[in-house]
């Protein structure tokens, strides 16, 4: 029986394969063509073949041709009467699109004379030209522009002009082309708000469905509810609390149930809306809003994004704006260059007049970046390694900024997001964190010495942010035992010597991730306490002390040194 069942099945399957294969109609020229057969095509073509049958997958022989390179076959197919608005199945391919995606002029010119549209699209909404761009190749480029290309139309799906698909493709003469023939170097990508979800379920599906029309500035578009109170939650670290800062948790108004309510099919355990309350205050923030915003990229921050140094110079020097930050996230060119640990760049930019003062809206600025990047912790994605082979080093690029007016005591505004992606181990929330902080963390005393020649105020701890309950405290009442005044949040949180330490380290997995200086951490505790006169019992906003990190990490020999100290063992 099972043996019938099994021959049924194969003669089923046999049947419904020569269905399949009997519905495409032949397409013999096409596969010659697919073959670079020319003769074989010249033979089909007398013999009164259709030059125009299609295989499976909407390919033709012109479009073979296009993909080949072979400019004299298109010739003999387009005298032949092949169309040259044939397109693919998949993505909507026409035979001048593949042929720009080679950047072959040679195979462009018959085309467009046949009448090919300079100004198709794929289904994407991708140029003939902004392939041509990302090829590389001028004479291409110059074909469309000459037969009337739109140089500045922008894809539909995340806003890119064929000058953003050079330069982000590092084609330094194509980018100087364009620009010569007024390609906007100003524009930007489109702006998403993922700030904006679970506060409206409209923008949320907006987000994973579409692309929703996207504010000026993403802030704009978090004022779903009211900042809190003077006084309440929170303190900014420096400055006026941003516009729309605390409405970030907003919620749709709720019916009782569904995702934007506490009730029923609301977001985590129990049914609770993961999104309720005020970020940062009432709860952790959530990943999304520590991204903030996504887009609003320029073609120099593509290009500075990947280090592409001689692409970054003609965009300068066609007049793009050194210290126009994104749309999105409000980062600079110089800032982009130092997250991704393209310091020669990035120095360049500075000797180009670059502010390095600009933050970003996470507070992060480049002097805070460059020391990241060197010490960015191991993590489950891929940490920025192009520093390594820079020929400015950190420390080098650090006093650089230093000595263009870069503020060391600017604080970050709340975690940053890439410091371990959405999988962080290190179990510190740096909110409040200024560059000397950084640096302590690190146990970098080499940078910790710089920013105190810049005056850098090393008693700047972070702040206490909302942290993320432990999973039994939904459970069960949590009782504060210690003697110890509690701290509100936005109060003092980690100092730098507790920090320097081993913070996190006793209570998850930060020394898998955790990196440091070579030198170690004890050097950096004794330079705090000898040369800066920390306090050896500093607590942070948990109670922790300096001894505590080193008795959760075992390391007898900064706790001897630190009890020799006046660290308090009880």
């Amino acid at each position: 029986m099972r043996q019938k069942l099994i021959r049924v099945s194969v003669a089923l399957m046999s049947l419904g394969l020569s269905v399949l294969l009997g519905a495409a109609p032949p397409s013999p020229v096409a596969d010659a063509a697919q073959a670079g057969d020319r003769d074989a095509v010249r033979s089909l073509l007398k013999q009164a073949a259709d030059v125009n049958a299609s295989q499976a997958d909407g390919m033709t022989a012109l479009h073979w041709a296009a993909m080949r390179n072979d400019a004299s076959l298109a010739e003999t197919l387009l005298y032949a009467g092949a169309s040259v608005k044939a397109s693919t199945r998949i993505n909507s391919y026409t035979p001048l699109l593949l042929a720009a995606k080679n950047g072959n002029a040679a195979v462009m010119e018959p085309l467009i004379k046949a009448g090919a549209d300079v100004n198709g699209r794929t289904s994407n909404g991708t140029t003939a030209l902004m392939f041509a761009a990302a090829a590389g190749n001028a004479d291409a480029v110059n074909v469309l522009i000459d037969r009337g290309a739109d140089i500045n139309v922008a894809e539909p799906v995340r806003g890119l002009t064929a000058v953003m698909f050079a330069a982000a493709s590092d084609r330094t003469p194509i980018v100087a082309l364009l620009a010569k023939h007024g390609a906007d170097l100003k524009a930007t990508t489109k702006t998403v708000d993922l700030n904006a979800m679970g506060r409206n379920s409209a923008v949320f599906a907006g987000v994973l469905f579409g692309n929703p029309q996207a504010p000026s500035r993403p802030a704009e578009a978090a004022k779903a509810g009211e900042p809190p109170k003077p006084g309440e939650g929170r303190r900014e670290p420096q400055g006026r609390p941003e516009e729309g800062r605390g409405a970030t948790g907003g919620q749709a108004p709720s019916t009782g149930s569904g995702p934007a309510s506490g009730g029923p099919g609301g977001g985590g355990r129990e049914g609770r809306n993961p999104f309720a309350g005020t970020a940062g205050i009432d709860r952790q923030y959530q990943l999304n809003e520590l991204v903030y915003a996504q887009g609003g990229m320029t073609p120099l921050l593509l290009a500075a994004r990947q280090g592409y140094t001689e692409t970054v110079r003609t965009l300068l020097d066609a007049g793009a704006g050194i210290n126009e930050v994104s749309a999105g996230d409000s980062t600079s060119p110089i800032l982009i260059a130092t997250l991704n640990g393209h310091f020669d760049l990035a120095k360049e930019l500075l000797d180009r007049h670059a502010d390095p003062r600009l933050a970003a809206e996470n507070g992060v600025t480049p002097l805070y970046a460059a020391l990241n990047c060197e010490w960015a912790p191991k993590a489950l994605y891929p940490q920025p390694r192009a520093y390594v082979n820079q020929k400015v080093t950190y420390l080098e690029l650090m006093k650089a900024l230093l000595d263009a007016g870069a503020d060391p005591n600017v604080r970050l505004k709340k975690k940053v997001w890439y410091q371990g992606y959405s999988f962080d181990l290190s179990g510190v929330d740096e909110i409040g964190a200024t560059p000397f902080w950084r640096a302590a963390y690190a146990s970098d005393v080499d940078a910790m010495r710089l920013l105190v020649a810049y005056h850098a105020d090393s008693n700047i701890p972070t702040m206490k942010s909302a942290g993320r309950p432990r999973i039994a405290d939904e459970n069960r009442e949590v009782k504060d035992v210690s003697p110890l005044p509690p701290v509100p949040l936005g109060g003092p949180g980690i100092p730098a010597v507790v920090a320097a330490a081993g913070s996190g380290y006793g209570e998850g997995f930060a020394a898998n991730s955790h990196r440091f200086a070579p030198t170690g951490m004890l050097a950096a505790v004794k330079y705090l306490i000898e040369e800066l006169h920390a306090d050896p019992n500093a607590k942070d906003h948990e109670g922790n002390t300096a001894l505590h990190n080193a008795a959760a990490r075992g390391d007898v020999e900064m706790i001897r040194y630190l009890v020799s100290k006046g660290a308090d063992v009880t």
